[in-house]
Order: C-alpha cells, then structure tokens, then sequence
C-alpha cells in the first residue's frame, strides 16, 4: 500500500490507500481526478455533479477537499452502498443513467466523470445533453482512458490493449481528438485538453499495488506490461458552457 502514498499526489495521499483498494472500480480515482482539478476553478458551496461515481471515492474527495455540494450519480452502484461512504458529508447518492438524469436544467456549477465519459459521451448530440444542466460558465471536467494516437490512424486496436477491453477501445481518445469534439458544437469553450503523461506509470502502479494486495494478478497488469507508455494514458478536459 506504501506504493500508493505518492508526492506528486498529496491531497490523495490522506485518503488511507486501503479504503481506496476496498472501493476499487478502476485506474487511482484520486490521482486523475487531483490532476484534473488542476484545471478546473472549485469552490466552496458550488453544485456539483460527480457522474459515473462508482462507489463514491471521488464524492468525497470533491466535498472534503474542495467544500462543494455534490450529486453522486451512478447506474451500477447501489446509492444505499455509496451513502455508507457519505456520512458527514453534503452528498446525495442516487442512481442515475447517464441519458436519464433527473436533474433541472441549469442546476450545476461543474460536472466531474472519472473514469466512465468513454461509455456515453463519445455519441455526438452527448456534450448538449449534459451542459444543458451546467448554469452558463458552468464547468466540466473529465478524465477517461486515452491512447496516443487514434485507433482510425493506427488502423487497428493493438493485441495487447484488444485482449483485455476488445472493441471498447475505439473510445479511448486521443486529447486533440475530444477537443475537437467538443468545440466544434460552440457549446462550450475547452479550457484544457491533455494527455496525463504520468497516466501509463499511475495506472501500471495502480495495477501493481491491487495485484500484491489481492495476490492474484489485476487484469490490466498485463496489457500495462506490455504497453510500456507506447499507447496508453489519460485524457483530462476541461471546459465551461457559453
């Protein structure tokens, strides 16, 4: 667990690493989401929507580090099991489909998603969808599985990555890729669009600690191995509504 209590994260390195590990739903949710508010303007009493919040790790990193009000919104956790990580915190659990949410327009002062706008938000009418709850210069932030060049150029997903998550890969885009995406609506004006260079490293360390920690083998560790930073990281964007 010491792997996980990293300098270049010092606001994740509070969370006890074992919580995190018990809560596991992906890559370090913490690191991607403490670099991607690197970006992002938070502040005390803003609404905000945690989309895709699995077990609510990043919830409660939003409320205890940054003072907001948060709606965590997930279709697969049960909210009675995300709430028991909720106590004492302004956090409202519910579950949520990511083309049903059941929220008024213009609710928002940000919308966060972590590691899950790869599965919905590649549609292209999905950016109108979800700013329509932002309040105008309302921001939103994601963080999603990236590769360093576009499968379309490459012309094929490469075996090690199809392996382990198949076709699903066509949705891990490029940076350049997503800004595109999102500017050509004039919906929004894209504050930032990067490649986390650390993003291969964080995740193989990731993969590293759960496969020690659990003794058996993370499913990524392998495709990780394998890859060595040649395709795979992170996307971080960010944007506000015009």
């Amino acid at each position: 667990m010491e792997l996980l209590k990293r300098p270049e994260y010092p606001l994740s390195s509070k969370y006890d690493p074992e919580w995190v590990v018990a809560n596991d739903m992906g890559p370090h949710p913490l690191w991607l989401l403490e670099d991607l508010a690197r970006d992002l303007e938070l502040r005390p009493g803003m609404r905000v929507l945690d989309l895709g919040s699995g077990k609510g790790v990043t919830s409660v990193f939003l409320a205890k580090e940054y003072g907001v009000q948060v709606w965590a919104a997930d279709l697969w956790i049960d909210p009675t099991e995300a709430a028991a990580n909720f106590t004492g915190l302004d956090i409202t659990a519910l579950k949520a489909e990511a083309h049903a949410l059941p929220f008024a327009h213009g609710f928002f002062d940000a919308i966060v998603c972590i590691d899950a706008y790869e599965y919905f938000g590649t549609a292209d009418g999905y950016l109108a969808y979800l700013t329509a709850f932002l309040k105008p210069g309302g921001q939103l932030g994601v963080a999603t599985p990236a590769l360093r060049r576009e499968i379309r150029e490459l012309g094929h997903i490469p075996e090690h990555i199809k392996q382990l998550v198949g076709w699903e890969a066509i949705a891990w885009h490029t940076a350049d890729w997503w800004r595109f995406h999102w500017e050509i609506t004039e919906l929004v004006d894209v504050t930032s669009a990067r490649l986390q260079e650390s993003g291969w490293h964080d995740w193989l360390i990731w993969s590293q600690a759960l496969t020690a920690h659990r003794g058996t083998p993370d499913p990524a560790l392998e495709m990780l191995e394998r890859d060595q930073g040649e395709f795979l990281t992170f996307a971080l964007l960010t944007a506000r509504k015009r």
